[in-house]
């Protein structure tokens, strides 16, 4: 009985602070939606797009090292230096006549007569002065994107973000679903970085989840196809990257689900396969081995992609499986 008197007490204190994160996260998508349309308004440049930076900068900074982790309301990184000019002999400048004098970044966005890299509409005015002269058509935008950040898988993932955005008309997309339904049976462990021989030396780079022949297999998350077909290793393979830079990856399939196409959006729960036993051999090759989906996680940081262990993500999915 006092058990239970003391779960009742940790969980009534537990759950406000709960539903608290949950508003709390609600206010900041508020704030930041408004902070997009304002700018959209300013400079005719849409939204969508200012989004999509921002969550790309956002991205890569929550996993690297070299990057100031972000947090304020926005996550365009700027460099001090390239906020005040590199010759000004104040790096931390706000006053905007030292930083036009040495030709720094710093604007002021929002009026108040300070150029302020840590407010919100003054990183994003900054990043539209610099979008601005290339236009705001998406082929002139993928330009001005390119020669900002130099790479083009920088620039695809920005699209990517971009087209979910404003497909979705909302900045709530970080909802996932466990890739099979849960009215089947499967089962799975955790097998990241296990020996695998067929093919060469390798590690297995995900969870093998078995399940019967034509089992459905489901969109784990909102994303962009950015891969469909064939790979003598995975057979028919789909990939799907989401809106944080992860890659979703589901091998083996018994076949693809209707109307998907390599650039088409998808949400979590839908529909895009079935379990199979296709790969280990040229196109149609299967059976080398019981059906199974084969699902793997990847994550670009703005320099490179690396695969990490989905099996923790897949156990806390599941526990929200409820279809």
């Amino acid at each position: 009985m006092r058990t239970v008197l003391i779960l009742i007490i940790l969980l009534a204190g537990f759950l406000p602070s709960m539903a608290f994160a949950k508003e709390s996260d609600a206010d900041v998508y508020r704030e930041r939606m408004a902070l997009y349309r304002k700018m959209d308004a300013l400079t005719q440049i849409p939204w969508y797009y200012y989004a999509a930076i921002d969550q790309y900068e956002r991205s890569i900074r929550s996993v690297r090292r070299d990057l100031p982790k972000a947090d304020g309301l926005t996550a365009i990184y700027i460099k001090n230096q390239e906020w005040a000019g590199y010759l000004n002999p104040n790096p931390d400048a706000k006053d905007l006549l030292s930083i036009t004098i040495f030709n720094g970044k710093g604007v002021d966005g929002n009026g108040d007569g300070v150029a302020d890299m840590t407010t919100g509409e003054d990183v994003l005015f900054a990043m539209a002065q610099f979008l601005q002269p290339y236009g705001s058509d998406e082929e002139n935008f993928r330009i001005a994107l390119w020669d900002y950040y130099k790479r083009d898988k920088a620039v695809s993932l920005i699209m990517e973000k971009a087209q979910l955005y404003k497909t979705f008309g909302k900045l709530e997309l970080d909802e996932k679903a466990f890739p099979l339904p849960s009215r089947f049976n499967y089962s799975y462990k955790n097998t990241w970085g296990d020996a695998r021989g067929w093919g060469g030396r390798r590690i297995h780079e995900g969870t093998d989840i078995f399940a019967d022949y034509g089992v459905p297999v489901r969109a784990t998350c909102y994303g962009v196809i950015e891969m469909k077909g064939w790979n003598k290793y995975g057979g028919w393979r789909l990939g799907i990257r989401d809106i944080n830079n992860t890659y979703h990856y589901f091998a083996h399939l018994s076949g693809f689900a209707k109307d998907l196409q390599v650039g088409g959006v998808v949400k979590p729960g839908q529909l895009i396969g079935g379990v199979g036993s296709s790969g280990y051999g040229p196109p149609g090759t299967s059976g080398k081995f019981p059906p199974h989906l084969h699902y793997g996680m990847y994550k670009d940081n703005g320099l490179i992609e690396w695969s990490f262990d989905p099996y923790p993500y897949l156990r806390i999915w599941e526990r929200n499986n409820q279809s």
